[in-house]
């Protein structure tokens, strides 16, 4: 059957986007809304795998961690909890988890539909500048549209010496088939995707070890957060093996193998591999569109998410530009506005605020320890301890901290971290400031609710007051 093209004239503004993914479905959703004719072609289901395979299913495996954690924590605050101690039920925390994400995927797209944009699921790829071919069960067509957006996202890096078979060697989308806690889980690779692996496993009941290649474990963070971390793995008996390699792993008969650099050998039952992501930018047609990759194979863009290709933008994952659903979502917003001859910002990587899922979180946004280290920024720093703060005591929250970045001489804020539980949530007021420019005294003569962990934040503030 040879494909249908059909051509999208009208008096409104055309884009195609490939990939359904946080970039994608933001940006067709205010493009629908501000009336352009969209189509997303999407290969799983609106979300892309940041809903369906990575970050739903991920975060809400880690909410049950969580309520793990308070569980054991209980008799730390006076709650006798010995005749039924908590027990993961892996079936029932998977089914929930995969349902969950399968439900927002479907919001997505009725939310998307009811604002006027078409879903296709196909597979999408670039047959010109302005064209796509969409291929799906029922057939081919091409589709012309005026504008396009690349949101193809990423997948799971792999080693040839490390094949994941989704039994007992998974990639972070498949360990949800798990029918019981694993009795030893190897974690390989420490960055963030492996340490919040670590951290719920370890909170659901498995012995973990955490092999990083680094010494020491979140290599590219605050490094006084990636102490808190590897404080609390310690207390809770994750088994970190720092300056090492994982050169293979393999099955064994009832587990896996993996064998290290230098020689040494981990056997435990199962093994989750965490090493970094590959962008999907392969057989798309780009080269032909004229749009450029980098060195490392994504999609190079500006700072208003434009290609190398007149009308054909990118964002997301592929962009390789950070590797967040809200930086994508921003990507795919920023595109829109350009496209559609509104008001746009470029996007500022600086103002990003991003969190670490671990026991405890670590929220950070703004200029970063390093930064300050190496002389690009000048900064007044402080880092206040939650052993100080009430709340944290009443909780019975044993690590953490809040840590601000004042611009020397005007006090502007600058920077933060935060190390707490929920400092996802907590970080919000000090990105509000980076983004707003605020001076510490903004954060400090704003009034906290006592007793609060927010308060250790305005306490921070108040002991960078500038005097002039």
């Amino acid at each position: 059957m040879s494909p249908v093209t059909i051509t999208r004239k009208t008096s409104r503004p055309s884009l195609t986007i490939l990939g359904g993914g946080p970039g994608g479905y933001e940006a067709a959703m205010v493009a629908s809304k501000q009336g352009a004719a969209v189509t997303v072609i999407e290969s799983q289901g609106m979300g892309g795998s940041a809903v369906l395979t990575d970050v739903v299913p991920s975060k809400t495996l880690i909410a049950t961690a969580d309520s793990m954690r308070r569980a054991a924590g209980a008799p730390g605050l006076g709650v006798d909890v010995r005749d039924r101690p908590a027990v993961a039920n892996m079936p029932v925390v998977n089914r929930r988890l995969l349902d969950l994400a399968v439900e927002q995927s479907q919001d997505i797209q009725r939310a998307l539909e009811r604002a006027g944009g078409r879903v296709i699921i196909g597979t999408g790829r670039l047959t010109g500048p302005s064209t796509v071919e969409a291929v799906t069960e029922h057939g081919t067509e091409v589709i012309e549209s005026e504008n396009i957006l690349l949101a193809t996202g990423a997948r799971p890096r792999e080693l040839p010496t490390a094949v994941p078979d989704g039994e007992r060697i998974f990639n972070w989308t498949q360990v949800y088939s798990l029918t019981e806690v694993p009795e030893h889980m190897i974690v390989v690779g420490s960055g963030v995707t492996g340490a919040e692996f670590a951290s719920a496993y370890n909170q659901l009941g498995a012995r973990v070890s955490l092999v990083s290649s680094r010494d020491r474990v979140l290599p590219g963070e605050d490094p006084d957060a990636a102490a808190v971390l590897e404080d609390a793995f310690t207390e809770d008996g994750v088994n970190v093996v720092g300056k090492t390699r994982a050169e293979s792993v393999e099955r064994t008969e009832n587990g896996v193998r993996v064998q290290l650099s230098g020689g040494r050998v981990l056997e435990g039952s199962h093994c989750l591999l965490a090493v970094g992501g590959i962008p999907n930018t392969a057989d798309l047609g780009l080269a032909e569109a004229g749009v450029e990759l980098t060195e490392s194979g994504h999609i190079a863009v500006d700072g208003v998410s434009r290609t190398s290709a007149p009308g054909i933008y990118a964002a997301g994952d592929c962009t390789g530009v950070l590797a967040l659903a809200s930086v994508a979502a921003m990507q795919g917003r920023v595109a829109v506005a350009h496209l559609m001859g509104d008001a746009v910002k470029p996007f500022q990587p600086h103002l990003v605020a991003s969190n670490i899922f671990t026991s405890p979180e670590i929220a950070t946004v703004g200029v970063t320890e390093a930064q300050v280290a190496s002389g690009k920024y000048q900064a007044d720093i402080l880092k206040l301890d939650l052993a100080t703060n009430p709340r944290a005591k009443m909780q019975n929250v044993r690590h953490g901290f809040v840590k601000i970045f004042a611009r020397k001489g005007s006090g502007t804020v600058i920077g933060g971290v935060v190390v707490a539980p929920r400092a996802s949530e907590l970080i919000y007021p000090i990105a509000l400031a980076v983004n707003r420019k605020l001076h510490v005294d903004d954060l400090a003569n704003t009034y906290t609710v006592y007793p609060s962990i927010s308060g250790s934040i305005s306490e921070a503030a108040r002991r960078l007051h500038v005097y002039l």
